[in-house]
Formats: C-alpha cells, sequence, structure tokens
C-alpha cells in the first residue's frame, strides 16, 4: 500500500559526504514521522535520526555530523551526512508512520541502502 525507495547511498572516503533520500508513495493521508534506521554487520538495528513536527532526534554518535530533513510535499526524508566515519558503514533504512485514509496508523520500512565508509 505504502512504497519507501531510498537513494544517495554508496562508498566515501573518511570525512567524506553523503545524503540519502527517501520518497513515500502509495495511498497517504499523512506521514506524521520519518526517520532513519541502519544495521551494521553483526550488529542491531539502530535508530540514527528521525524528524516529526517540528522536531529532530539524533543518536549521539551522529549528532553534529548528520541532518535529517523533509519535504513535506513530497513525501520525502533526507539525511546529510558529513564527516564521515568507518563506523558509519551499515545499511541504511528508511522509516515513516503514515496516517492511511481509514485512519488507520501503520510504520513502513524502505528496502535499505548501503554506506560504506572507506580508504
Amino acid at each position: 500500500q505504502v512504497q519507501l525507495v531510498e537513494s544517495g547511498g554508496g562508498l566515501v572516503q573518511p570525512g567524506g559526504s553523503l545524503r540519502l533520500s527517501c520518497a513515500a508513495s502509495g495511498s497517504i493521508f499523512s506521514i506524521y514521522s520519518m526517520g532513519w534506521h541502519r544495521q551494521a554487520p553483526g550488529k542491531q538495528r539502530e535508530l540514527v535520526a528521525v524528524i516529526s513536527g517540528g522536531s529532530t532526534n539524533y543518536v549521539d554518535s551522529v549528532k553534529g555530523r548528520f541532518t535529517i530533513s523533509r519535504d513535506n510535499a513530497k513525501n520525502t526524508v533526507y539525511l546529510q551526512m558529513n564527516s564521515l566515519k568507518p563506523e558509519d558503514t551499515a545499511v541504511y533504512y528508511c522509516n515513516a508512520g503514515v496516517l492511511h485514509y481509514s485512519g488507520s496508523r501503520r510504520d513502513y520500512w524502505g528496502q535499505g541502502t548501503q554506506v560504506t565508509v572507506s580508504s
């Protein structure tokens, strides 16, 4: 019913930058929250950043380096990633909290995009 499509991942050197994008489409009344999670090999998936209303939250390890933003008209969320470190290497997943026309709320996930930070 709802699809999230991520883009912008790739290979970058330490200290470099990437911008991830995630566009939501489908039968959507509104999106009340959008965010990014990541999962590194052998580790649990963790919340990286979330934006809801006018508020943003970040995991401590990315504060000051990553910025989450949102274009509500396009149902798109972005993650600007600066000063990248090897420990940022992971598959990054977009997620969205969606309010449907029926009044129901449901959480959706993208397919993931690989970010690799390496020399």
